[in-house]
């Protein structure tokens, strides 16, 4: 997903969707469904510059479903977003994996989100698998807060041996 302050801000959401698309030799009907998969119909001839960062990151969240992805890489999807989008990112998440059959992998700091969405967690530090196990039986962080210097990650659609999977660099 791409960083959601790349866009300009003089074009309206429908405007940047129907521009990649364009480029994409995309029909331009795309723009408007990728809209509405992000919650975002209701602002789509809106200028981009009003926009508050969790509406960014549903257009951002948009302009990478523009290509129906087979496989969609997010880092820190819920950034941004109120406690009202998570869920709505959690469930969207989730139909996207199991009813979609995308891949999707998730990069977050935030492992307590991350718990909530995977069946299996991978931990990597200096490039080497260090652990993989369920969300409930990797230890927290240090600090107490269950965030910290480490990435956590998270695959949420089921594999072909039907898990899922999240990895941790620390």
């Amino acid at each position: 997903m791409l960083e959601a302050t790349n866009f300009h801000p003089g074009r309206t959401a429908l405007n940047h969707l129907r521009m990649l698309c364009a480029a994409a030799r995309l029909p331009r009907e795309r723009a408007t469904e990728a809209l509405e998969q992000a919650g975002l119909a209701d602002v789509a001839g809106k200028r981009v510059q009003v926009f508050s960062l969790g509406m960014r990151q549903r257009l951002a969240l948009a302009t990478a479903l523009i290509g129906h992805p087979k496989v969609l890489i997010l880092d820190e999807p819920a950034n941004g977003l109120d406690p009202a989008g998570i869920q709505w990112l959690r469930g969207f998440l989730r139909y996207l994996s199991h009813d979609q059959g995308a891949a999707v992998l998730v990069s977050s700091h935030v492992l307590a989100e991350v718990e909530q969405i995977v069946d299996n967690v991978v931990i990597i530090a200096k490039g080497r698998l260090v652990r993989s196990s369920r969300p409930s039986n990797v230890p927290a962080p240090r600090s107490s807060s269950r965030t910290g210097s480490c990435a956590y990650g998270a695959s949420v659609p089921r594999t072909s041996a039907g898990s899922r999977s999240t990895r941790r660099s620390c």
